[in-house]
């Protein structure tokens, strides 16, 4: 259902994302290697998971921005728009939880550089994120959603809570688990499996 967002968003921002990612990663390692005091304090799951944020930065600007909206109009009445679709129809998977899964990495992502615990924290983050984004896109000439706004905070609140359930699982985990090697190898492979989805998608889409 996604797979025809996917292959826009990757098929139009693949050249920023080129070019940030080599940029980050080439003054990353530049740092590293030139500041030798560093090199000890290095974790390459961190640098990683830091990257992976970039990414989901670079995409979300897309959605936010680029993608076609001709066929709405601004909605300042909550749970108007919400209310008006089908249930379980294309238009709510897209517009209902669409918004939804678009801020649960922003919910998770902040709530691990963050540690959070507060969901009320959490809330008002996703809150402002969210009204800046709403607010930018009435500015440039887009449509303002006050349910955007509340589907995000769900979203951001559902990251929220894979964090911390990601967090309670690693408390009850053995030490040698806890490694960073052992976070290493998951990350690594979270990412190659990321990739290749993502190739097997925009291949298919050829």
């Amino acid at each position: 259902m996604y797979r025809k967002t996917v292959i826009e968003i990757f098929s139009n921002v693949w050249p920023m994302l080129v070019i940030v990612v080599m940029i980050a990663i080439t003054t990353r390692l530049a740092y590293v290697f030139l500041k030798k005091e560093r090199r000890e304090n290095f974790v390459l799951y961190k640098d990683l998971l830091m990257l992976s944020f970039m990414i989901y930065v670079i995409c979300l600007f897309y959605v936010v921005t680029f993608q076609d909206v001709s066929w709405s109009t601004s909605n300042f009445i909550p749970f108007r728009e919400m209310f008006r679709y089908e249930a379980f129809s294309f238009a709510f998977f897209k517009n209902i939880i669409g918004n939804m899964i678009m801020f649960l990495p922003y919910g998770f992502y902040v709530s691990y550089f963050l540690k959070l615990r507060s969901s009320k924290v959490m809330l008002f983050l996703s809150f402002i994120i969210s009204i800046t984004i709403e607010t930018t896109q009435l500015i440039i000439g887009r449509v303002f959603d006050v349910d955007d706004i509340l589907l995000n905070m769900i979203g951001g609140m559902l990251g929220f809570g894979v964090y911390n359930m990601l967090s309670m699982i690693e408390s009850h985990l053995p030490n040698f688990l806890k490694k960073a090697w052992v976070y290493n190898i998951i990350i690594v492979v979270v990412f190659l499996l990321g990739a290749f989805l993502i190739a097997q998608i925009l291949l298919q889409g050829e």
